[in-house]
């Protein structure tokens, strides 16, 4: 069996592996062993692995694999390089056995190599290296390599090209070939003749590299050519040596064309599996053809030499594919005979287990049985045993010595007594008694002996000519069995029937102790069967788990997600940034926006057909999704029922009442809510599966097309009419649905976002321009008064909410085109003063803004009158005012103290001595010290001003950029213009949700299923599912609730009588249904449950919510009282 890599193959892996993994990033390095690891790749909506087993192989793999809880160090290092970097070169090194690949365009290189004991070596772009999988010391064949040291690629097999194929280089190789055999001893005997007849091949194997032996054998083949020639025969003959080169050149030819072609195909080199069943089920020999042969071998080419054998080639559409299968499969082979073996022992535990507790009860039962016939024997030949007995105890009584007494019975059996030969020798009168030999009593005993008493005087009385049917009679009558002797202690101080009564008394007492016996191991077994079950489930958790394939994730998963009971989409988001995406991309016109006003809610959208987006959402559909935006809100953890409400797609926008684009996650509606009924606060996990497009036709979901009676948007069609509907209608008409008006208090987020811009503008408008005298703020003033304010592109709003942006005229993004337009920004206090009437010649600029927070204190020193010019910045070098304004004030009472303490200390020092002091101390004098800090003060505000104002400018452009994509989902919306960059986008939704008949809850016969795809719904929208788990709130966490769930459905796999292997019930369990079920990761299925805490509802279990009863203290009862169907 093949296991590692040729020449060739690192040639063809390389090519492909640049084809695929040239554009993408590195996601993450796993450990799957110490000399297998696992690297994973990514790109959007592109996801690939790579799995490389150092020295034997490398290619992508398709299968899921368990990886070690921890990094090794070295994954570690490779992580900490190779973590997010592009793959940017893939390419083999020379014609050796090595792969290079490049990261950031040669700044990491990293090298698997597949001779003796392989290598992984990390290196720098200079090639130095960072790290290794294992040091290697110098030797004649290799260089040193450690951590430091240069790789050298000098040394590999061509690197520096390949050279041309020539007569002279073969005749080189084949003479070298020739030489050192004569170097070597002859191999006498088979491997002589196996070597001579692989002499050619290894020959120019060893010299001609860039040619696997494989290939050359092949080529060899395909041209004729007699591979078991000896080197020496071919360099005599010089046509010989023309063949060979041409056999040569066209197996550089063969590799070659393989490189270039567009879709490189790979074989397996199978043949028939001895163990594998003759005579299967043809239901059967689809799932079980694997298991009918035995992978050998793997070529990307069709080897000539095994045509005709009983080798069968495999073809796969990627050599990537065909090597993956090979190895993956082998891989799967032995973890499966590793759980094999594991469940072997535990049955085999098991098996020893009653095997002790039989032969424990059958001892037992042996014993019984045994004193039964003891004492039945006695019974039958108790004159017998009274004799023997009154023997003894007579020689006993006349004091004759044991010894004698053993002698005498010894001399009296030579002499053929009858009682004597009752007795077995030696006696036991140490413990008072004897052994005898009694023939064991036969049931029926006396009765025969009346009949033959019987028959003898019938025979009497009859004739003569009765007497040969009598005897025939007797010869044909079976004959009475042989009677076994049994050897039986007898008391001596007992009589015969006492005797037998201990017997019996005996079997009695082993009979009671076989029920107890029984009772304890029935128990012993039980709990053995716990313990080894548990001790293999843990065994079972220890070794890896069964090579699955990876699911391919669909494009919706990755957002909370159902298909309702009508056949729609309902997209949610688990966080801000996926509701902004499902807003940008998915959100289209006709669709339906559904929320709750409730904490933790997430909004669901409900993808309308895009054939007919005009056509009205079901009832059922609204009322589903509303039920999932409840539940994923706090109302699921106080248990409280609460109602959801819907709006139309063009009824939500990014745009606040001010104009302002509003953060990541939060959105504004207009017009009219539309709320539901109150939501059931019932979930559901459940299984949906993805068919074919041959099986699609037999499922229709049923989407409505025609009108039917919903819940209509009751606005006008025009804004005038809004604005009546706005006066004339109270909130009182509609508690429930109020229309979109100023107060702050209906968008709290909204006005959140206003506070923060309006500080933020405050701070930024005092330290924009310190030149800005208030004249032009007059005039700025003047000229926003008279300029009409620009209407923001927002959806039609009622007469209230017209009147709200109308107030809020000077907002963000007004004041940016202002900006624009070469006006001055108005902070958001010169608004609110224009809003209240009052001048703004009142409002004092500052001059400076190192100066600023001492502004406000002097109004003398701040404020300017129109007539005298205004104050010159200060310079770097002037001091600030802070210093003397902090002296002016009187001290504190323990500072005064110290004051006068410093003066009466230093009062003969003058200002001479001070300064000599100072600069002997090397500390600087007060007003440069002053300066100094002033310096660092200004310094310090310059920079934080610089700072907000460029994240202001990034806000503005952040808020332009928001508006402009408004503008156009807007008018795409309304059909005016649509965006041409999104054009592929929506053609790729308009597919998707075209194909959303193949994925269904109950497949049917003949289906053919691709995949399972976990869903969490409603429960009401799980009503046709075959799968599904009832979820209500609880306490148990929804990881363990995911696992107690799988566990149950994979135990009803397990049984044979809820199963149909035929796939023809459709209420009955399928194999291939609980194949990929079995396929799911944990994680990946709780993160599908959007809910919390849980209490699951299944049939046939226990509560999975809370604690059993058994830990309540409550007594289980025979039949399942009210609740017992809870799980």
């Amino acid at each position: 069996m093949k296991q590692r890599f040729s020449s060739l193959d690192v040639k063809v892996i390389a090519h492909e592996l640049a084809n695929t993994l040239v554009p993408l990033r590195v996601t993450n390095v796993y450990d799957l062993s110490s000399r297998i690891f696992l690297f994973k790749f990514h790109k959007p909506d592109h996801r690939e692995q790579l799995i490389i087993e150092s020295g034997f192989r490398c290619h992508l793999t398709s299968y899921a694999r368990t990886t070690a809880s921890a990094p090794s160090a070295f994954v570690a290092k490779l992580r900490k390089y190779l973590k997010t970097r592009r793959v940017t070169a893939i390419s083999q090194v020379g014609t050796d056995r090595i792969i290079e690949l490049q990261f950031s365009d040669g700044l990491y290189r990293l090298y698997f190599e597949f001779y003796a004991g392989g290598n992984i070596v990390l290196t720098d772009g200079d090639l130095k290296i960072l790290s290794l999988l294992r040091n290697v010391e110098e030797g004649a064949e290799h260089e040193q390599l450690r951590v430091g040291l240069q790789y050298n690629l000098s040394l590999r097999q061509n690197y520096g090209g390949i050279p041309e194929l020539t007569k002279e280089r073969v005749q080189q190789a084949l003479q070298k070939a020739v030489d050192r055999q004569k170097e070597q001893p002859a191999v006498p005997g088979k491997k002589a003749k196996k070597s001579q007849k692989d002499a050619l091949r290894k020959a120019l194997a060893v010299s001609i590299t860039e040619c696997p032996p494989l290939l050359v054998d092949h080529a060899l083949h395909m041209a004729s050519f007699d591979s078991s020639l000896k080197p020496e025969e071919v360099l005599a003959d010089d046509g010989l040596l023309e063949g060979l080169l041409g056999v040569l050149q066209q197996a550089r030819k063969i590799s070659e064309d393989i490189t270039s072609m567009e879709q490189i195909k790979g074989y397996i080199l199978a043949k028939p599996n001895p163990a594998a069943p003759k005579d299967e089920d043809p239901a059967e020999e689809n799932a079980s053809n694997k298991s009918n042969v035995l992978y050998d071998d793997f070529h990307p080419f069709q080897p000539e030499q095994f045509k005709g054998s009983e080798y069968t080639y495999l073809a796969f559409d990627g050599f990537n594919k065909c090597v993956d299968e090979f190895f993956s499969s082998i891989e799967g082979q032995k973890l499966e005979s590793k759980l094999h073996e594991r469940e072997l022992h535990a049955r085999k535990k098991l098996d020893q287990a009653r095997k002790e507790h039989e032969s424990r009860i059958g001892g037992l039962q042996q014993t019984q049985d045994l004193n039964f016939r003891k004492a039945e024997a006695i019974l039958a030949n108790i004159h017998r045993v009274d004799e023997a007995m009154a023997a003894v105890n007579g020689l006993i009584g006349q004091g004759m010595d044991w010894g004698e007494i053993a002698r005498l019975i010894e001399r009296e059996q030579e002499q053929g007594n009858a009682v004597a030969q009752l007795i077995k020798i030696p006696l036991k009168l140490h413990e008072n008694t004897i052994t005898l030999l009694l023939e064991e009593a036969t049931e029926g005993e006396g009765e025969q002996q009346e009949d033959e008493g019987n028959e003898t005087s019938e025979v009497e009385e009859s004739s003569d000519e009765d007497e040969p049917l009598e005897n025939k009679k007797r010869a044909n009558a079976p004959q009475p069995p042989a009677q076994s002797t049994l050897t039986i202690d007898v008391d001596l101080s007992l009589t015969a029937y006492k005797n037998s009564s201990e017997y019996f008394d005996q079997k009695k007492s082993a009979k009671g102790k076989e029920a107890r016996t029984v009772e304890a191991s029935e128990r012993a077994m039980k709990a053995h069967e716990r313990k080894v079950a548990e001790d293999l489930k843990k065994g079972l958790k220890q070794e890896k788990e069964v090579l699955r394939p990876v699911r391919r994730q669909q494009w919706f998963e990755k957002f909370i997600y159902f298909i309702s009971s009508d056949g729609y989409l309902v997209l949610g988001g688990k966080d801000g940034p996926q509701n902004e995406i499902i807003y940008r991309r998915y959100l289209r016109k006709g669709d339906i926006y559904v929320h709750a006003d409730l904490k933790g809610a997430v909004p669901m959208v409900i993808k309308n057909n895009p054939n007919t987006p005009d056509s009205p959402i079901p009832p059922s559909t609204l009322s589903q999704a509303g039920h999932l935006s409840v539940c994923t809100s706090e109302a699921w953890d106080s248990k409280a029922v609460m109602s959801a409400w819907w709006v139309k797609a063009d009824q939500v926008s990014k745009t606040g009442h001010g104009g302002e684009f509003l953060a990541t996650g939060m959105f504004n509606i207009t017009g009219r809510k539309e709320f539901l009924p109150p939501a059931q606060l019932v979930v559901g996990l459940a299984v949906m599966f993805e068919i074919s497009e041959d099986s699609k036709t037999r499922h229709r979901k049923h989407r409505v097309n025609d009108a039917i009676p919903t819940i209509e948007n009751k606005e006008d069609t025009t804004a005038a009419d809004d604005g009546k509907d706005a006066d004339s209608d109270s909130d009182e008409d509609f508690p429930d649905a109020k229309p979109a008006s100023d107060s702050e208090d209906d968008f709290p987020d909204t006005k959140l976002e206003e506070s923060d811009d309006s500080d933020a503008e405050d701070e930024t408008v005092n330290h924009a321009n310190p030149l800005q005298r208030v004249n032009e703020a007059a005039n700025s003033e003047h000229e926003d008064d008279t300029e009409p304010p620009k209407p923001t592109a927002q959806p039609r709003k009622t007469g209230a909410a017209k009147q709200a942006s109308q107030e809020d005229a000077g907002s963000v993004a007004d004041s940016e085109k202002t900006d624009k337009s070469g006006h001055r920004h108005l902070s958001a206090r010169e608004r609110r003063l224009l809003r209240k009437g009052q001048p703004l010649n009142d409002i004092s600029v500052p001059s400076d803004p190192s100066t600023t927070p001492d502004a406000g204190a002097d109004s003398d020193a701040t404020s300017a009158s129109d007539d005298e010019p205004p104050s010159a910045p200060k310079g770097p070098a002037t001091t600030t005012s802070q210093a003397p304004k902090a002296s002016k004030g009187p001290l504190p009472r323990g500072k005064r103290a110290k004051a006068k303490k410093l003066a009466a200390k230093y009062a003969d020092q003058d200002e001479e001595d001070r300064q000599l002091a100072l600069r002997l101390l090397g500390a600087q004098s007060g007003p440069s010290a002053a300066e100094t800090v002033a310096q660092e003060q200004r310094k310090k505000e310059d920079e934080a001003a610089a700072n907000k104002q460029r994240r202001r400018e990034q806000h503005l452009r952040a808020q332009a950029t928001g508006k402009a994509a408004e503008e156009a989902r807007r008018a795409a919306n309304s059909g005016d213009a649509p965006p041409v960059e999104e054009e592929g986008d929506d053609e790729q939704l308009v597919a998707n949700l075209a194909n959303l008949d193949t994925f269904i809850g109950r497949p049917l016969p003949d289906d053919t299923l691709l995949s399972a795809i976990p869903v969490c719904a409603p429960w009401s929208a799980l009503s046709a599912y075959k799968y599904k788990a009832k979820m209500q709130p609880g306490s148990l966490k929804r990881g363990k609730a995911v696992k107690d769930i799988l566990s149950k459905w994979d135990n009803a796999g397990k049984d044979a009588k809820a199963t149909d292997k035929y796939g023809k019930d459709v209420e009955r369990i399928w194999p291939r249904e609980m194949e990929l079920i079995r396929g799911w990761k944990e994680p990946e299925v709780v993160s599908v449950v959007s809910v919390p805490k849980v209490r699951v509802m299944m049939a046939g279990g226990r509560d999975g919510g809370g604690l059993s009863n058994a830990a309540k203290g409550k007594k289980k009862s025979a039949r399942g009282g009210r609740g017992s169907k809870k799980r």
